[in-house]
């Protein structure tokens, strides 16, 4: 192999080797949105199911049990629970903090709309 050979090898650009790997790679199967919606054992599905209970459980409990951070835990009760799927959160203050749980009946308007809009 001579200098030149050598040299314009290394000089090959990463996109080139990049399009050489991913073609050899076969393709990996997709999983559909339904698919993952319909995860029962999920932790979302899990915080749902608790949150329907009627004594509903705290943010820490809810930390324990998904491993999240507190940050994430209020995101998915305000972004998942209220917008996304439409449910009635509600909050009351008790000795033990404050506790979150599913009410029946509906959502604001506004989030049932947004909840059928996705659906």
């Amino acid at each position: 192999m001579s200098a030149r050979e050598a040299i314009s090898i290394l000089k090959r650009s990463p996109k080139s080797t990049a399009a050489r790997a991913t073609a050899e790679t076969p393709p990996q199967p997709t999983i559909t949105d339904r698919e993952k919606k319909s995860d029962a054992g999920s932790k979302q599905a899990r915080v749902v199911e608790m949150l329907q209970s009627p004594t509903g459980m705290t943010i820490a409990a809810m930390m324990k049990e998904t491993g999240w951070q507190q940050h994430s835990v209020r995101g998915f009760l305000a972004g998942v629970v209220r917008k996304k799927l439409g449910l009635n959160l509600v909050s009351d203050q008790t000795d033990k903090g404050r506790v979150y749980r599913i009410k029946e009946g509906r959502a604001s308007p506004a989030a049932a709309d947004r909840a059928q809009q996705t659906a």
